[in-house]
């Protein structure tokens, strides 16, 4: 069944749902609302999120994964708020962004390096274990 823009901004999720989708604890989002990033209504004891806070989830989860603190994610999260729409928020994230893939890039290059020093090492040291193989063989 598809939803209109409007009923999917109305849709209701309990932890259990949203747990389940993004493959999250509940103490994980119990976690990223006392850090002010999500902001669920209570209905008695249980906690009922907004497609607001299931789109912010989203978010997060996307940040935590390329690297981004916290902080940082708070503070993009934090830019929609503003009522001169999305246009801070989008060059804060475009510049966040365009750091980060920076510094992915040359973390790659490094561990691409650091590879191929480990498979030279792994080189030398087969081939002496292979050459003792040989002389005690030969005895």
């Amino acid at each position: 069944m598809t939803h209109s823009p409007d009923q999917e901004r109305r849709q209701r999720y309990t932890i259990t749902q949203l747990c389940r989708e993004f493959g999250v604890t509940a103490r994980t989002l119990r976690f990223y609302e006392d850090k002010d990033l999500l902001h669920p209504a209570r209905e008695g004891v249980n906690r009922i999120f907004s497609f607001r806070d299931r789109a912010r989830l989203k978010i997060i989860l996307q940040g935590k994964r390329v690297g981004f603190s916290l902080q940082e994610i708070k503070e993009t999260l934090d830019l929609y708020t503003i009522k001169d729409g999305q246009a801070p928020q989008l060059q804060t994230s475009y510049e966040a962004g365009t750091k980060r893939l920076q510094s992915l890039k040359e973390q790659q290059i490094d561990l691409q390096e650091t590879i191929n020093d480990l498979e030279r090492a792994l080189e030398i040291v087969h081939g002496m274990l292979k050459a003792r193989q040989e002389t005690s063989a030969a005895s």
